[in-house]
């Protein structure tokens, strides 16, 4: 797919963000943290314990202590075949008061009871209504009298303070160690949660460094034909914008996601344990969150696929139109490309809308089902309650746990647009690491290789496309220390050569040879260490001009510095600079003259002292005396390593022991310059051009 009239390519189609192997492949990069990732995991299950213990905490300070209150089970039922039933099978549960015959049973055991032999105790009041409370007994009072004594909820109202206090002493005590554990549990919380906090994010930080360093190497060790196909803009969204995201994911999901499952697992467990029937009605929701979650996570999947594309496509908008700003103001073309950047701005504002649709349903949605499992909750539970089937501490857990249980399912709503895009970007950063070399180094040769410059091309034929080839049956022989010139019009595959001998692209057909060795079997980082080129464009990178030279080579001896600005005559340069080498160069080199351009880069070729110098229009648009300069350098270096030079300047020609004339891809004359200027031939006519020009 094209965008419009600008000629960027869309993005393959890309399967499910969610497919296993995309995240093995994620998973790959966490290895090496494995033993602090089970460290922050058993933080993150302590703080998940601490988290489920809360509700159950206050279900126990209800049942056990605010409402630690009695019911008796009437002595006049005795003969009733339900009170027989009721002692037989449950007189464990009972205690003696000091009352003749009279027994009671807790609150909080009244769960442990068949719900409904319950109901037929009260229905043939086996059990009596009123809450009774235990009175508080001296020691030596309790040591005489092993009875209990109870008092009913009634008299409680004619007490005052402190004959309250004293009966529910026992209670306040209890009240005041659940006050203290759960401050102890918070504090345990405070401590254990930073320590998880601060692990993950270290681990998500050094993990988006790992992914950065490997996704810069495989761009970097891609063939020039994956940088012809791939617009600078979005490459640059991979690395930055891209990793950035799944920054964020790690950041604000992964650091979570882990705690939310085990939270989510707890929860239901804990609510099956405190009543098994109440539970399975709570889980009558989950069945709707899935469908839910998953019917809009196809929905906002896609709408975040478009828009990581057209933030991709506007980085490469601008990142061109920001390089060639000059062109534009030249040309007065400002309103045509504020109109174009225009169109794509109100694409992603059209995406934009879109996930702000999606959400918009999804998270209200959520919420609506959170408030549907709390009513169904309180119905159900809240009628058991008042039956006396659970007790209110268990019902008032449950509405905890409840909402604990939506909790991290709004998390993951209000964190889905990030893990979404993440996810996207993901995608595509595998997409590009998952990239083999188009051009392939099979690394057979020893570091210190050193190539002698014998250069064959055997019946080469190269394009760039499959339509057109650049070079057709390409033939010749470089020996060592030859100075070989390339001439040729425009398009007649000068260029081409350098690149297949750099080993930029390979050739569809032929083979070269470099001391007798197939192009192929050198591996490409020996290959430019013995051959260098100094290039017809030249990138100038904004930094220091010993920056500039050395390319970030710290093995660069002052001796091999000295030599190749020596032999690159930019000594002359560098002495009107008041801070020599050290002298900043700003982006794109703007200040430095294409004649000084042409002899840094020359120096960035010698500085490793190459076997193999190509020099690709050294002379072209500069002055007589800067082209005097460079034809001295040129004949300096020329002499001592073997050399092709592709120029059009006479002067530049004449320096060269042989000359291969080119058209139209294929090799029509070669020889001397005298040779060829006798012959009369296309040679010949360009000289005259050239000359005249």
């Amino acid at each position: 797919m094209v965008y419009g009239d600008y000629g960027y390519m869309e993005e393959g189609k890309l399967g499910k963000p969610y497919n296993i192997k995309l995240i093995k492949k994620l998973l790959i990069f966490a290895i090496p943290y494995r033993a602090i990732i089970l460290f922050s995991l058993i933080l993150t299950m302590i703080i998940t314990g601490v988290d489920l213990s809360f509700p159950y905490i206050s279900k126990i300070a209800i049942d056990r202590y605010i409402l630690n209150s009695w019911f008796m089970i009437n002595p006049d039922k005795k003969q009733d075949p339900i009170y027989k039933k009721f002692i037989q099978e449950h007189k464990k549960l009972l205690i003696n008061s000091s009352s003749p015959d009279a027994m009671f049973i807790a609150r909080s055991n009244l769960k442990k009871i068949d719900p409904s032999l319950l109901n037929q105790m009260k229905k043939n009041r086996v059990i009596l209504d009123g809450p009774w409370y235990k009175m508080k007994q001296d020691k030596s009072e309790a040591e005489s009298n092993k009875q209990i004594k109870m008092i009913p909820s009634s008299k409680l109202i004619s007490f005052n303070k402190n004959h309250i206090l004293r009966i529910r002493a026992d209670d306040l005590k209890g009240l005041e160690l659940v006050a203290l554990v759960l401050l102890i549990l918070i504090c345990i919380s405070f401590f254990t949660g930073y320590g998880e906090h601060y692990f993950l994010e270290w681990i998500g930080q050094n993990i988006m460094q790992d992914i950065r360093l490997e996704l810069f190497r495989r761009i970097q060790d891609q063939g020039i034909s994956f940088f012809d196909r791939n617009p600078v803009g979005r490459l640059l969204t991979r690395v930055t914008n891209d990793i950035e995201n799944l920054n964020e994911m790690f950041k604000s999901v992964l650091i979570t996601i882990f705690k939310d499952i085990f939270i989510l697992a707890g929860i239901m467990a804990v609510m099956l344990y405190l009543d098994l029937r109440l539970a399975l009605i709570s889980f009558t929701i989950i069945p709707i969150i899935i469908l839910v979650t998953s019917f809009f996570s196809r929905i906002a999947r896609e709408v975040f696929r478009n828009l990581r594309q057209m933030i991709s496509r506007m980085n490469t908008f601008l990142q061109d139109r920001i390089s060639g700003i000059r062109l534009i103001k030249a040309l007065s073309v400002e309103s045509e490309q504020m109109k174009l950047f225009s169109e794509i701005n109100h694409q992603i504002y059209v995406f934009g809308m879109k996930q702000i649709k999606v959400f918009g349903i999804f998270m209200p949605l959520m919420e609506l089902l959170s408030s549907i499992a709390l009513g169904i909750l309180i119905w159900f539970g809240g009628g058991s309650a008042i039956r006396n089937q659970i007790s209110l501490g268990t019902l008032v857990a449950f509405i905890g746990y409840i909402q604990m249980f939506f909790k991290p399912i709004r998390d993951i709503s209000e964190k889905y647009n990030i893990m979404q895009s993440a996810m996207a970007s993901t995608e595509r950063i595998f997409e590009y690491m998952d990239m083999e070399r188009q051009v392939k180094s099979p690394g057979q040769m020893k570091k210190s290789y050193k190539l002698k410059g014998h250069i064959v091309f055997d019946n080469v034929s190269f394009g760039y496309s499959q339509n057109s080839l650049a070079v057709k049956d390409i033939s010749f022989e470089v020996k060592p220390g030859d100075t070989i010139a390339l001439v040729g019009a425009t398009g007649a595959g000068k260029t081409t050569i350098f690149n297949l001998l750099m080993k930029f692209y390979e050739p569809q057909k032929g083979h070269i040879y470099i001391d007798g060795i197939e192009l192929r079997e050198i591996p490409a980082d020996i290959l430019r260490e013995n051959i260098a080129i100094a290039m017809q464009d030249i990138f100038l990178f904004k930094g220091t001009l010993r920056e500039n030279i050395t390319l970030g080579r710290d093995d660069i001896s002052p001796s091999q510095m000295e030599l190749a600005i020596r032999d690159s005559n930019l000594s002359v340069f560098i002495k009107r600079l008041s801070k020599g080498l050290d002298h900043m160069i700003g982006e794109g080199g703007i200040k430095i003259s294409s004649g000084e351009r042409q002899l840094l880069s020359i120096a960035r070729a010698l500085i490793l002292d190459p076997q193999v110098l190509l020099l690709d229009e050294a002379t072209s648009r500069i002055d007589p005396e800067t082209e005097r300069m460079i034809q001295d350098a040129i004949a300096r270096a020329a002499g001592k390593r073997t050399t092709l030079i592709i120029a059009h300047r006479p002067s530049t020609i004449k320096q060269a022991n042989r000359i291969i004339v080119l058209h139209k891809g294929r090799i029509k004359e070669t020889g001397s310059h005298e040779e060829l200027i006798s012959m009369g031939g296309i040679y010949s006519r360009l000289i005259s051009l050239y000359s005249k020009g």
